[in-house]
């Protein structure tokens, strides 16, 4: 069977490879020469449900870990399991490496996960990837709070121990099973110090509020570690105000900035910022479009009701730009003035991290960011991995590519 690739090529099945789907992004690595300075992708995705026969054997608990295997048996992959999320991303069949990757060859000897991503980080011309999971991200929307708890203990441990382990260009932000504070600060205690762990990454599409004082021994124990907190954004078509859309673009665009909104305006009103000074967070997956929208609507409401907050020290928006962002979505508009001041408005030359997603539909490659007119040339290359080399006290020695693939 061939499936289409572009207008002049096709793939057979059996021989589909991502290096060699990505070949333009390989070529603009070279013309870029990207090999001469660090890019680190604060956020790239792998399909975990395609091991999650493996992971199950890590679930703490024997009587979800049984419910959890017979309802993972067959074709399922997590049906029963993981809370469902209904959406087309894969264009309706159009990006076709999401049923292609299934069948990918792989080296031998190496994990499959392991040998997937080393593959497309060569290729784009990323020298460390910081890895997430997939369907798990909206695993905060369990009906079972030991549900949430045991998968993410599974995920993280076999993550830990079979792909983090393995192979240095690979890093993680520990998945925190947000709706139980006490296991969230086990988690901390557990991973923290691992091999390839550099951060904590709570997933946004739940409902508690971040304030709670349940979870201030989770942020005390995050800030004495060092490493930074994420917010990995996502979507829900079955938030009440997002069903009442019908086009997946629509709960796409807003759901993945909504749920961030949200959280940030909860984090920097109750004076998050200020009890935990030393707690550096980044806001992942959401764009940059929504941030000057925040600062000015936040810095205004401020300034008329200041008594509300009275543990903050400066404007809200003072604290958001004190904050890290990932650069993807980057929206790129018909006046291009309009990223450059949300540039200027953020910091970007301090605070943007570059991100590509992938292999999700909407990736971004390193030129993104490279190839932007009104940047110069340090600020490209501290975006796309000098900022990220500083926020996570990386070693790039251990992960530096030799060339280009």
């Amino acid at each position: 069977m061939d499936l289409p690739l572009s207008s002049d090529r096709t793939w057979r099945v059996d021989e589909f490879d991502s290096g060699k789907a990505l070949a333009h992004a390989a070529k603009q690595a070279k013309q870029r020469n990207y090999d001469q300075f660090p890019i680190i992708d604060v956020d790239s995705h792998h399909y975990e449900l395609e091991s999650f026969n493996e992971i199950l054997e890590y679930m703490p608990d024997p009587v979800l870990k049984q419910l959890a295997k017979m309802a993972n048996s067959g074709n399922s992959k997590g049906v029963g399991v993981m809370p469902g999320g209904v959406g087309y991303q894969d264009m309706g069949g159009r990006a076709i490496r999401y049923p292609l990757r299934r069948i990918e060859k792989t080296e031998p000897g190496v994990h499959r996960d392991v040998s997937l991503t080393r593959r497309w980080m060569d290729v784009m011309g990323i020298d460390i990837a910081v890895l997430f999971p997939s369907p798990m991200l909206q695993l905060g929307l369990h009906p079972q709070v030991e549900a949430e708890v045991s998968l993410a203990t599974a995920y993280n441990r076999w993550l830990s121990e079979r792909v983090l382990a393995e192979e240095s260009r690979i890093r993680s932000m520990i998945y925190l099973p947000f709706n139980d504070p006490d296991a969230s600060y086990r988690m901390v205690k557990e991973f923290a110090g691992k091999k390839g762990v550099c951060g904590f990454m709570i997933t946004s599409v739940r409902f508690r509020p971040v304030h709670h004082n349940s979870y201030m021994k989770v942020y005390s124990a995050i800030e004495e570690t060092g490493l930074p907190l994420a917010f990995h954004a996502g979507y829900n078509w079955g938030e009440q105000s997002m069903g009442m859309m019908n086009k997946f673009i629509a709960v796409h665009a807003l759901g993945f900035v909504w749920y961030n909104m949200v959280h940030m305006t909860n984090w920097v009103l109750n004076a998050m910022p200020e009890r935990f000074p030393k707690l550096k967070v980044i806001w992942i997956e959401s764009g940059l479009a929504w941030l000057p929208f925040m600062i000015q609507r936040l810095d205004n409401e401020y300034m008329m009701r200041s008594s509300e907050c009275p543990g903050l020290k400066k404007l809200p928006g003072e604290y958001i730009t004190d904050m890290f962002y990932t650069s993807q979505p980057m929206e790129i508009p018909r006046d291009m003035s309009l990223l450059e001041s949300t540039f200027k408005c953020i910091k970007a030359e301090s605070q943007l991290l570059y991100s590509s997603d992938y292999p999700h539909w909407d990736f971004d490659l390193p030129s993104t960011i490279y190839d932007l007119p009104f940047l110069k040339e340090k600020a490209k290359r501290d975006i796309l991995g000098g900022n990220a080399v500083k926020l996570f006290n990386l070693d790039i020695g251990a992960g530096k590519r030799t060339k280009v693939a």
